[in-house]
This record gives structure tokens, C-alpha cells and sequence, in this order.
């Protein structure tokens, strides 16, 4: 008799739960509910050594890569660290899917003997372990991002960016989670439950990177790589406090990795780093396009790392730039805090020597009805189809409420994920998800596009980009540069990381995918006691109602807030190159330390 669903996921659960190390489970006032932040739990648990800490506390990967180079620390070494710290991070928020110790250490073994035999590194990420977000096939192992029907389905192949990693050395260690379908701004599905945000456990991670987002916010690894259709590395990166990348369409390679929606091609999902420092971004992705990639993967653009492009010739050598500051998009407010971050990246800049402008909106409102119409053009088709095999039901909504019937208080490997979900239910204070977003109002009625509305939608997309385009060059009659605006600061969200099932809105993230801009998501402050509510005022829909009224400072308490550097489409290396500068101009002025 076939197993349903139930049985498919419980099963895979507890098998994840059984592979679990047993000396390296915490104690149980730490895997029970215990506190909201646990941020500090690893540090703390007595589980790790004092290497292990030094190693696991080495944001900068340049520094891990030049111990692994000469041998300071062998690869077993670093990838057992981490390993250990990661499957700390998992029993804490939930944040993986994939767990193959032995598999990982048998390839830092490999890399190690290559290093002793050969006396040189393999290559520039030598020994270097890298999680990966459960979209990316790795040979002999599941990728069921997020799936029940896609349990037991073990690749023939491995992505081209994990060839490309073994390539280069690195060490593949360990796998994220994702929500079902990938299509949601939190990290939930029906196979392994929900991702936490370690620095308060009754907000959501983000997603659809979220499992990456929560690992690495605890360190349980260096660098990590997710990928972004709508905000998908930078709203994890800006609710956990860690700096992302999302680069230009077909930029790094993405081809063997797995999908929801691939033959949706308006505007394409792209793959990104994820890491604690912003000097990472720039070593992962010009190893990665030095190793030309478009080798291996035809859609990648035959463009390699730019070291001039990097130094900013096209933007005055970085020496005085200008910054538009999208302060509000027309749409949804933002948050004080998120007001406050705007405020103190606007004063680091001024005192760094650059000028700020106020970026003006163009379209918001169009793009944004253009892009979710799009986005449903199959009316869920592609979801319901793959769902279909098992009867696993399609999730709609992020929410707690709707779902913990899925699962058993007395099931051990769901235990803590159950514990937690009951909690945020029966919080006084928990507030329903929305009853209509605009995205639902949008989609209302839609029951599946022709090929001529799809068409002409593409082609009114297509408009949009130009007019957009044309609106950044024209503000050179405002820089007193003879330049545009050399790069967008905006917020990643209206808010820092949200109550599960209450993050509903992506557009200041989706907008940039639409118009194919780069950005990077960097880590600014935190939700302060001090970040008092704004006074009611007329609201632009009732979205924007509801996102004012979620706001109370302890309901975001501890909650990092971020924001996002967007440039012009095929400016990866200028954008990481501003992102730094903004970083420590922050820096010099005492800020971050998340």
C-alpha cells in the first residue's frame, strides 16, 4: 500500500533527525523552547572547542583560505568545525535539510592529501566548506526543495556551480531549507517544518534562502550560496544580520539546479552568495568568474571578473560618489528602525565625503502589477502539478495556525518545530496574516494567462525597463557629477524580520529582479526600544495599513535591520565594490556589530 504524504515526510524527517551525531546533540534547555535569541547558544553550549570556536568565528574567509593555503588548519579540520557548528544551528532554527557528514569529510580528506601530495592549494577556494541552498543537485543525494514528491528523488548529476566548487577546492558540506515551491519571503514546508530567526526565534528567517540565512547568522558556515526570483538572498540576509549578492540574469551559472516555475523566462532566478563579511562576496564571485563559467553553463555571459569595473572607473574611482536614497516606495511605509537605518547609512556617507540625493519613484505601482500578474500567469499550475503525485497540499500561507495540524507533538524529529509553532499560536499578542495582500488582489480572478496576455505583458514589461533606465540616466542633471546616480540605497523589506506568516510583501526586493539591477543586502543595526511607533496617517492601501499596525518595538525585539545597494544591470563588481565603501564608512562611525 502507498504511503501518504504524512507518512512520506514524517519518515524523512526523522531520518534527518536520526543522522544527527549523538555528541553533538545540546542539552535540552537549549533544544526546547529556552530562550527567543540564541544567537550565543553556540559559543556557550561547551559542544565546540576552542579551535573549533576560533575557526567558526572567522568571518572573513580570506583569512580561513590562507590557513587552509599553508596548512595552518587542514580541511577536515574547518569542515568538521563548522559541521558540528552547524548541526548545533539546525537543533536551534531548523535550518537545514541535507546532512552528509561523512560524505563532506571524505572530500576535505581528499583536498587535504591533493595539498600534502602536490604541495600547492587546488584551487582559490581550497578546503573551504560551503552550504548550499536545497535548490542545487549534488550526485547521490536528494534535492526535494521543499517537496514531498520530490522525496527520494537522488541527482544522476551535480549542479554546474557545485562542479565548479569542487574545481576550486571547496568542500560542499551541508544542505538549507526552503519553503515549498520556493515562492514565499519566509522558510516553510511539509517535509522538514519551519526555519526560525536565531535572534528571536518567533520571527521568521526570510526565505526563500532562509535555511542559509539562519545558518549562517550563527556561523555554522562561512559562505553559503541561495538564489533570488523576488528578494530570495537578500530578505534572509537583511532579518538575520548577513550580506548578500544578487547579480544580474545569468551572471553565475545556475544551470543543474532545480526550480519551481523554469520555463517562466520574463525575469529569471539568479544564484548569490551569502556570507558574514562583505569581503567575501567579492572572493567568492570573481573565483567563481574566473573560472569561466560559461564553459560549463551556455547561458552564463561570456564576461569575467572585472578588476577595473571593481575600482569603480565609471564611477569616479569611488572617490565622490552619489547616493539616491529611496526613502519609501509608494507602496508599503517602512518600519522606524528601518527609517533609522536609511538615517545612519545617509550620515556615514556624508561624513565619508559622499553626497546623498533623494531618489524619486517611477512606476512603482505598474512594474509591480506587471510583475505579479507574471508570476501567476499558470495560476499555480506548476505548483499544483508537481504537489499532485502525493496529494501533499499546496501551501498558501506562511502562517503557524494553518500549519501545525501537519505535524505530531509526539513525533521526536518534529517535537521542537511543533513546540515552537504552538507557541507563536497562543502568543496574546499574535496577529493573523492579512486577509488581502495587493499580490492576492492582483491575481484575483486569474485562472491562467493566453499566450498572447503573457506576450504582451512581457513586452509592457519589456517598456518598463527602458523607461526606467532612461529615469537613472536623467538624474546626472542632479549630481553636480556629470554622472547618474551612482547606486540605489533602499530598504530590503518595510521591516526587519517579521512574526511568522506575516512577511507579505517583497516588492522593494522584486523590483530590482524586474529591471535586472544587482544588489547587495548589508546588515545596519537593530529593532531599539527607542524605535517608537509613527503617528496614524493616511495609508497608501490597505497593505500599508496593515504593516503599520504590526509594528510594536518588542514584537521585533533584538531583530536585525538591513538595507540593499541596487546598481545598474552587469555592475556586480561596482556594487560589491559601494557595498564595501558603505560598509565601512558605517564602520568608521561605529555602527554594525550585529
Amino acid at each position: 500500500m502507498a504511503r501518504t504524504w504524512q507518512e512520506i515526510a514524517k519518515l524523512r524527517k526523522q531520518a534527518q533527525h536520526n543522522s544527527i551525531p549523538q555528541e553533538w546533540t545540546l542539552k535540552n534547555e537549549y533544544s526546547s523552547l529556552g530562550p527567543r535569541n540564541v544567537i550565543a547558544i553556540p559559543e556557550n553550549s561547551g559542544l565546540l572547542t576552542p579551535l573549533e570556536l576560533e575557526i567558526t568565528n572567522t568571518a572573513d574567509i580570506s583569512i580561513i583560505l590562507d590557513n587552509l593555503k599553508h596548512s595552518i588548519w587542514s580541511s577536515r579540520n574547518v569542515t568538521s568545525a563548522f559541521y558540528k557548528r552547524a548541526i548545533i544551528a539546525q537543533q536551534l532554527t531548523n535550518c537545514l535539510t541535507e546532512i552528509f557528514i561523512e560524505k563532506a569529510l571524505a572530500r576535505a580528506d581528499y583536498v587535504d592529501d591533493y595539498l600534502k601530495k602536490s604541495g600547492k592549494p587546488m584551487g582559490p577556494l581550497h578546503g573551504l566548506p560551503i552550504s548550499l541552498k536545497d535548490q542545487f543537485a549534488m550526485k547521490g543525494i536528494e534535492t526535494i526543495m521543499g517537496y514531498v514528491s520530490w522525496v527520494g528523488e537522488y541527482a544522476n548529476h551535480d549542479a554546474v556551480i557545485v562542479e565548479i566548487l569542487h574545481e576550486m577546492g571547496a568542500v560542499p558540506f551541508v544542505r538549507t531549507n526552503v519553503p515549498q515551491s520556493l515562492m514565499f519571503g519566509e522558510t516553510y514546508n511539509n517535509v522538514f517544518g519551519r526555519t526560525t530567526n536565531p535572534f528571536n526565534r518567533s520571527l521568521t528567517a526570510g526565505g526563500s534562502s532562509g535555511g542559509e540565512g539562519a545558518l549562517i547568522a550563527l556561523r555554522g558556515s562561512p559562505i553559503g550560496i541561495g538564489t533570488d526570483i523576488g528578494g530570495s538572498v537578500r530578505i534572509p540576509a537583511s532579518f538575520c544580520g548577513i550580506y548578500s549578492l544578487r547579480p544580474s540574469y545569468n551572471r553565475l551559472p545556475y544551470g543543474g539546479a532545480l526550480n519551481s516555475m523554469e520555463g517562466q523566462e520574463a525575469f529569471l532566478s539568479v544564484i548569490g552568495p551569502m556570507t558574514s563579511s562583505v569581503s567575501s562576496l567579492k572572493i567568492f564571485t570573481k573565483a567563481v568568474l574566473d573560472s569561466k563559467p560559461w564553459t560549463k553553463d551556455p547561458l552564463v555571459l561570456r564576461k569575467g571578473w572585472s578588476e577595473s569595473e571593481y575600482q569603480l572607473q565609471d564611477h569616479g574611482g569611488g572617490d565622490k560618489l552619489v547616493f539616491g536614497f529611496m526613502w519609501d516606495n509608494g507602496i508599503i511605509r517602512p518600519h522606524p528602525p528601518v527609517r533609522r537605518a536609511m538615517e545612519m547609512v545617509k550620515k556615514a556617507l556624508k561624513q565619508a565625503g559622499h553626497k546623498v540625493v533623494d531618489w524619486h519613484n517611477y512606476k512603482h505601482m505598474e512594474i509591480y502589477k506587471v510583475t505579479e500578474t507574471i508570476f501567476y500567469a499558470d495560476a499555480g499550475e506548476d505548483i499544483r502539478v508537481v504537489c499532485r503525485s502525493t496529494g501533499e497540499p499546496v501551501i498558501k500561507t506562511m502562517s503557524p495556525k494553518e500549519n501545525l495540524e501537519q505535524m505530531s507533538q509526539e513525533d521526536g524529529a518534529y517535537s521542537l518545530v511543533y513546540a515552537l509553532e504552538k507557541d507563536f499560536i497562543e502568543d496574546p499578542d499574535a496577529m493573523d496574516p492579512p486577509t488581502a495582500t495587493l499580490v492576492e488582489q492582483f491575481r484575483e480572478g486569474i485562472t491562467g494567462l493566453s499566450a498572447y496576455e503573457l506576450w504582451s505583458l512581457h513586452q509592457k514589461r519589456r517598456g518598463l525597463r527602458y523607461e526606467y533606465n532612461r529615469h537613472w540616466e536623467e538624474t546626472k542633471s542632479s549630481t553636480g557629477t556629470a554622472r547618474p546616480v551612482d547606486a540605489i540605497i533602499c530598504p530590503v523589506e518595510p521591516y526587519a524580520a517579521t512574526p511568522h506568516g506575516l512577511n507579505s510583501d517583497a516588492f522593494y526586493t522584486t523590483i530590482w529582479n524586474v529591471l535586472d539591477c544587482p544588489a547587495a543586502a548589508f546588515p545596519v543595526t537593530t529593532v531599539k526600544p527607542e524605535d517608537h511607533p509613527d503617528a496614524p496617517h493616511e495609508f497608501y492601501n490597505d497593505e500599508d495599513k496593515f504593516v503599520y499596525e504590526m509594528y510594536k518595538p518588542e514584537r521585533f525585539k533584538d531583530a536585525p535591520v538591513g538595507l540593499q545597494l541596487v546598481g545598474r544591470c552587469q555592475e556586480e563588481e561596482a556594487v560589491i565594490r559601494m557595498t564595501e565603501i558603505v560598509d565601512s564608512a558605517l564602520k568608521v562611525m561605529g555602527g554594525i556589530n550585529i
